[in-house]
Formats: structure tokens, C-alpha cells, sequence
């Protein structure tokens, strides 16, 4: 829509926040509590050349507004906002700069850096005055329309936590060499619309799909100088608006993406976003002018109390967003509204979300931001998921957030990734095999609020975690010296690539065992994309600016690959199949009374029950879960009726033999998986009797199903089939790496690994 001939703003109102059409006109409102005056600025459709500048004419509740007649959807715009700059105070307007509204839904052009993009003079300190205009280098705001016809949305019912299996994967990443995605679509919101990815995913028995960063950020000048890119997108400039680059037809990105979401919710998958509310792209006091520091800096970030030059960084990236200031908090939670109520998506994971929940002194569990979500109508029927570490002070709060919150659990993956190397014994696993209890079970919290995970975004896929002892990240221009070191990973002898058939079939057991570990843990299974194919990055663990084959998905699988993702599906259906896997209820391994029974048994490999001498011991690898259906489901006092499970791990190098134990009111034992055999897809399941010494090849995992016997009935008997103790295993365990260093002041080492080729100690 073309702008008014003649300028006829009128005083609009302070709400809502951002460029809201009606139909008739523009209502243009945003917030800045030390600006002296705020204008409007329109451009033409290429956003090239500005065409009307006006002020707006209101100031309400620290709200400045105006409403303009006869503009619409496709109005390209940006702000002006003048105010003392004074960087000693906090304050750094500077009108010279076009800045970006925070609420814009949509954005047009990227930033070329420049050094007009800047407030200050580049080469002089930032206390300097920079009169140049940025108009021709910044990225601008487009005036949307919202309209999208979500007829079929009535029918769609958001997954139970309970059911609920995590799919990290990236928009761009996922089908950029998907061969059966159009050319055109491949990246892009479209081409993960596709029926093809969708029927893939859903093959898998996922039921949420959790993309990276899609708000839209910036890309670092000192990656485009090294011809590199900001892949993952932890760079955000606007909250409100999907980035355009992952859109095939950018002019409609808003729809695309609806569209995404839509076909996602027809597959019956859900749709999370991971957000990053905790800084922006505007970095420390020598970053770019692009936002929210031109329209009131002192407000939207934390600044050093005596020194308010400089800024808070507890998030590591220059800069920390202030949500214990109410407009920022309002917009964070406006914004997350928006993503729900709008573009109807299912669930956050927050980037970094201890810093959401900081107060000045610190993190708060009862913080404005964690308050604002309890109470919230919307929100509250989301999935919240937390990262929950920073790196400020008291920044790692694993299991600190409140009910009604999932946290991702590191804790987890370095118990598993350590225990299948060999480097840790079974009393370090065992909580995290049982939703991390002594983290998560307090204040009614139930075991989904642990996500588990062995690998993520950040660090190694599963296949470079069983190939690599060490990083290889020299493509990132860094000289190796970016991402983590500690990745408690073994290369099962060869270092990258390799031919040897032995350690090839050693890596596929290993991934095989911790694809297992995952999703037959209680919690919930966050797998990363990708890794049920065995991909790999080439040893990278930190890709974050690698937009290339290193970071994109390979879908020429192969059989390895293939099996692989049978295997993977194979692990899910069971994780249907059996409720008992995902009851509500945190274990607690206490013998029942009234229903003369243990929801769960720790089993020593003759089949007896873990004594504590046991669990003391430095180099047990090898032990059982007895997991009994019977045991009690919910509040109410009763049986339960789910099949009973015998779960066996075995991180020796070597083979254990494990007598299967005898239980009250059952037949036999019918295997379901043994990550040593190939192939998952065989037609029978072979049975085996009470006490037969089951021989549990080194380094693998194995779980049986408990075969009733007809003519026990429902009596209740208290017979006990195994020695049961009255006290469950210990549920916290010294770190990995301590575990490693006690082992060695006592001179004792870890078992000797097949050929002789042991995992190193990180």
C-alpha cells in the first residue's frame, strides 16, 4: 500500500505495542522511557529510500504513539528516536541511526556492516558521537497481515509430556540436501512442510519437533570476514519476526511458516521453538546501533550499577537483556504469546534461561519472569523448557527451576557418555536411568521434567562422539582453539574415518547403547537430528559458522545408516509400547506393603539385589533394573497393569554372564533388544527361563519382557522372588571426572577394552 499523499498522523493509542493494521491504518507504538522525541520513518518496497518522516505526536505511560490512515501490510518502516547521549548515565541515543522496532513481525534486507551502523566514531572510544545516517546499511520492519485460515487447529490437542520424544533439528540444516525437497524449498520452512520430512520424522515415533533459532539475528562481521556465517543463529535483533532467509518466498514468510506449523499439527507433531531472550545482537558498548540501544539502552540492558558505560555480560555475548525492567519483561512474554496465540507453536527452549529468571541478586526461582509464566493463561499450557546454566555467578541450576518446567539435564549425558566408555561404575548411572530423582523430584515435579539427552546442537553428533578422542574444529578459522574439550568421547580405537570392521561394528554397538540408554530412561528423550543415521560433523563440536555440509544433514544414509534409523525406531515404539517407561511417578526402589512389591530392583549379575557394598564399588560395570508393572501407577493405592521390564547395562569390555531372575507371578523372559545383535527387525523374539545365564557381551545393553504365568491369577503374594533390601541406591554420585581422579590416587584402572584400546580419560 502506497503512503498518504499528505501527512495526517493522528494520536492512535499506547496499545498494542509494534505496527498493528486495522484495516483503515497503521497504529504505531513502542516503548522508551528517556527519549525526547520518537519518529516514524517510511520507506519504499525495496526499502532502499525513505519516503515520509513524522513524529509521533503521543506520549503515554512511557509509550510513544501514533496512528497513520491509509498505509497497510507491505509498509516498510524503521525508528528515529532522539535523547541525551550520554554513555556515562546509560543512554546512548543518537537519531542518525534508523533503528529497528522491537516488536516488528516481519523484516526486510540484511545488515551491511558499516561504520554508520555504529553510535559512536569506529576507531575512537564509544563515548564519540557518530552523525552519519545507517539508514542504507540496516535491515527495516514490513507492516504485516496477520490473516491465515486455521480451520483445522480445533482438532489439535498438544502432546502429554509423558508421551512427549524431542527432535532438535535446524530449518536449514534438516533438508538443505533433502533429495526429495524442490530445490527452491530446500532450508526453508516450505521444504520442512514437506510430506516427505514430515512422513521421515513421524517414522521415527518423534511427537515434537524442536527447531533452532528462527527469530531473526545478525551475522557477525568478524565471521563474513573469514567467509563464514552465524549457522545456529544465537544472534537475535527481533523477537517478533521469523528470520526471512528460512523462508523460500520471503515476501510471505508469515504464512510459510503457519503453513509449516499447520501440516506439522496435521502429522500430529508439535512444533517448539528455541528462543533466545537472554541478549541480542547489539553486543557490549562497541556494538552496533540497530535497536533496542538507540531506543532506550538504559532500560532494555543490564549495566554495571556504578559504571553504567558498560554492560552486565553474563550471557558471554557482550550484552544481557534487563527483564527485571516490566517493559521488557513484557515484551519477552508479549513476544512468547505472539509465537503461541499467532503462529500457534506448542513450546520454548530457552536459550541460556537461567539469565531469564536473574534478579540483582542473583537467580530467582520465584524471579518476575518465572512468576509471569505461572500465572499466565497462555503460557501456562505450553511446554517451557529451561537450559538452565549461564555463565554468570550461581549461573548452573540444574533442577532449580519450578513446577511446571522441563530442564534440559547435563547430567545425564555426561553420566552416559562417561559410563559407556568404561570410565564410571553403575552407581553413577543409576539416578539418571531414573529421571535424575535427587535433582528433579521435589515440590510435585513429576520424571518428565528431566530431558535427557546425549547430544545436542552444541558439541559432538553421536556418531563423531564414538570417533573422535579429540575436536577438529580448524574449519572455523579459530586454530582449534574454539569449543569444548571435555567431551568425554572415545574413538573405540581409530581416530576419525576408518575401514576396521571390528571398530566399526565396536562404534555402531556404542551408538546403539546410547540411542537405548535414551529413550529407555525415565525422563524425556531429546534426540539430536541426525544422530539416529549416524551423522557426522568431522569432529566438529562447535559448527555454530558452519553453513555447509559439515553442519547439513547428509540423507544419503547407507546401510550402517539405515539400520541405524530402524534401531532408533525400533527404541521409540517400545517407549509406546510399554507405559511403564514413561509412568508419572519417580521410583523410589522402597518395598510396597500393601501391594508386596518394588516398583524397582537394582540386580547384581547373579541376580541378586545390589547390596551397598556394591554400589561402592569402583569398577562395577555391569547391573539390571527390574522395573514392575504391578507396582502402583498414580495417587491411589492399586496395581498396576503394565508389563513388567529387566533392563541390563553392561559398560565392561568384556563379557558378563547374567542370571535372569526369577518373578513372582511370571513365566519367562522375552528378549526385546540387544544392542550387540545387528539387526532389531527379526520376526521372533526368543524367550528364556528363570536363572538362565544370559552371556551380555562386553559393552552392550539388553531388555527383556516379563512373560506371565496364566495360573498365577490376582492373588496377592508376598513372596519375594529375588532378596529385596528396603533401601534404593544412592541417588547422587561424585562428577566423572572426580570418579576418575579417585580411581587413580587408588592406583586402580579402567577394564581392559577390546584389542586394547581404551577410552582416555578427559
Amino acid at each position: 500500500m502506497a503512503p498518504p499523499k499528505k501527512v495526517g498522523i493522528r494520536e492512535g493509542l499506547p496499545f498494542p505495542l509494534g505496527a498493528s493494521w486495522d484495516g483503515k491504518g497503521v497504529n504505531f507504538a513502542v516503548f522508551s522511557a528517556n527519549a525526547g522525541k520518537v519518529e516514524l520513518c517510511l520507506f519504499d518496497q525495496s526499502g532502499e529510500h525513505e519516503i515520509l518522516r513524522v513524529e509521533l505526536p503521543e506520549f503515554t505511560n512511557e509509550i510513544w504513539h501514533g496512528y497513520l490512515p491509509e498505509v497497510g501490510p507491505g509498509t516498510v518502516y524503521g525508528f528515529r528516536v532522539h535523547g541525551p547521549y550520554a554513555p556515562e548515565e546509560g543512554h546512548r541515543f543518537n537519531p542518525n541511526k534508523l533503528l529497528l522496532d522491537p516488536y516488528a513481525r516481519a523484516h526486510i534486507g540484511e545488515l551491511k556492516w558499516h561504520p554508520a551502523c555504529f553510535g559512536y566514531v569506529m576507531g575512537e572510544d564509544d563515548l564519540t558521537f557518530d552523525e552519519r545516517d545507517s539508514a542504507p546499511y540496516v535491515p527495516k520492519c514490513v507492516v504485516v497481515d496477520p490473516n491465515f485460515d486455521w480451520a483445522r487447529e480445533a482438532q489439535w490437542h498438544r502432546v502429554p509430556w509423558d508421551r512427549t520424544i524431542v527432535y532438535e533439528t535446524h530449518v536449514r540444516g534438516f533438508t538443505k540436501r533433502h533429495p526429495k525437497v524442490p530445490e527452491n524449498e530446500r532450508g526453508t520452512f516450505a521444504g520442512l512442510a514437506t510430506q516427505d520430512v514430515i512422513d521421515y520424522i513421524k517414522s521415527l515415533g518423534i511427537t515434537s519437533v524442536e527447531l533452532m533459532p528462527i527469530h531473526t539475528f545478525i551475522n557477525d562481521s568478524y565471521l563474513l570476514d573469514k567467509g563464514l556465517t552465524n549457522y545456529w543463529g544465537y544472534n537475535t535483533i527481533g523477537f517478533f519476526a521469523p528470520d526471512p532467509r528460512y523462508s523460500a518466498y520471503p515476501a510471505r514468510v508469515l504464512q510459510e511458516f503457519k503453513e509449516m506449523v499447520a501440516r506439522f499439527h496435521d502429522a500430529g507433531l508439535e512444533v517448539i521453538l528455541d528462543v533466545v531472550y537472554n541478549h541480542t545482537a547489539e553486543g557490549n558498548e562497541l556494538g552496533p546501533t540497530l535497536c533496542f540501544k538507540g531506543i532506550d539502552n538504559a532500560s532494555y540492558y543490564r549495566l554495571m550499577p556504578e559504571q553504567k558505560r558498560y554492560y552486565i555480560n553474563d550471557t558471554g555475548t557482550g550484552n544481557t537483556l534487563n527483564t527485571t525492567h516490566m517493559r521488557v519483561l513484557q515484551m519477552v512474554t508479549d513476544s512468547m504469546r505472539y509465537w503461541v496465540q499467532e503462529m500457534h507453536v506448542d513450546g520454548f527452549r530457552f536459550d541460556l534461561g537461567t539469565i531469564l529468571a536473574r534478579e540483582p541478586n542473583g537467580f530467582d526461582n520465584q524471579s518476575g519472569f518465572l512468576k509471569a509464566c505461572a500465572q499466565d493463561p497462555v503460557l501456562g499450557t505450553v511446554k517451557l523448557i529451561a537450559e538452565p546454566w549461564d555463565c554468570g555467578p550461581g549461573g548452573y541450576q540444574v533442577g532449580g527451576f519450578p513446577p511446571g518446567w522441563a530442564e534440559w539435564n547435563d547430567k545425564f549425558r555426561d553420566i552416559v557418555r562417561d559410563y559407556w566408555r568404561g570410565m564410571v561404575p553403575v552407581a553413577h548411572l543409576a539416578p539418571r536411568l531414573s529421571a535424575s530423582g535427587d535433582e528433579f523430584n521435589h515440590r510435585g515435579r513429576g520424571p518428565w521434567s528431566s530431558v535427557n539427552f546425549i547430544t545436542a546442537h552444541d558439541g559432538f553428533t553421536l556418531n563423531d562422539l564414538v570417533s573422535y578422542n579429540d575436536k577438529h574444529n580448524e574449519a572455523n578459522g579459530e586454530d582449534n582453539r574454539d569449543g569444548h574439550s571435555h567431551n568425554l568421547s572415545w574413538n573405540c580405537g581409530a581416530e576419525g574415518p576408518t575401514d576396521d570392521p571390528e571398530v566399526l561394528g565396536l562404534r555402531d554397538r556404542q551408538m546403539r547403547n546410547m540411542l537405548a540408554t535414551l529413550f529407555l530412561s525415565k525422563g524425556t528423550p531429546m534426540l539430536l537430528a541426525g544422530d539416529e543415521m549416524g551423522r557426522s560433523q568431522q569432529g566438529n563440536n562447535n559448527p555454530y559458522c558452519q553453513d555447509n555440509e559439515i553442519s547439513w544433514v547428509n540423507w544419503e544414509l547407507g546401510a550402517r545408516g539405515e539400520a541405524l534409523a530402524r534401531f532408533t525406531a525400533r527404541l521409540a515404539g517400545l517407549r509406546r509400547r510399554f507405559p511403564l517407561l514413561t509412568r508419572g511417578r519417580f521410583l523410589s526402589g522402597q518395598w510396597d506393603e500393601t501391594l508386596g512389591l518394588k516398583d524397582i530392583t537394582w540386580l547384581a549379575p547373579d541376580a541378586t539385589e545390589m547390596a551397598d557394598d556394591q554400589w561402592g564399588e569402583a569398577h562395577a560395570r555391569c547391573m539390571g533394573l527390574l522395573l514392575d508393572g504391578r507396582a502402583q501407577e498414580t495417587g491411589i493405592v492399586q496395581r498396576g497393569r503394565d508389563a513388567t521390564l529387566l533392563l541390563i547395562v553392561n559398560a565392561y569390555h568384556d563379557l558378563v554372564e547374567f542370571q535372569l531372575p526369577e518373578v513372582v507371578g511370571g513365566r519367562e523372559w522375552r528378549l526385546l533388544i540387544d544392542t550387540n545383535m545387528r539387526d532389531e527387525a527379526a520376526e521372533e523374539e526368543p524367550t528364556f527361563a528363570f536363572e538362565h545365564p544370559y552371556g551380555v557381551t562386553g559393552r552392550s545393553l539388553l531388555l527383556f519382557e516379563l512373560l506371565l504365568d496364566p495360573s498365577y491369577g490376582s492373588a496377592r503374594t508376598k513372596r519375594r522372588a529375588v532378596h529385596v533390601r528396603p533401601t534404593p541406591p544412592p541417588v547422587a554420585a561424585a562428577a566423572p571426572a572426580e570418579a576418575a581422579e579417585e580411581e587413580a590416587a587408588k592406583g586402580e584402572t579402567a577394564p581392559e577394552p577390546v584389542r586394547e584400546k581404551e577410552p582416555a580419560a578427559s
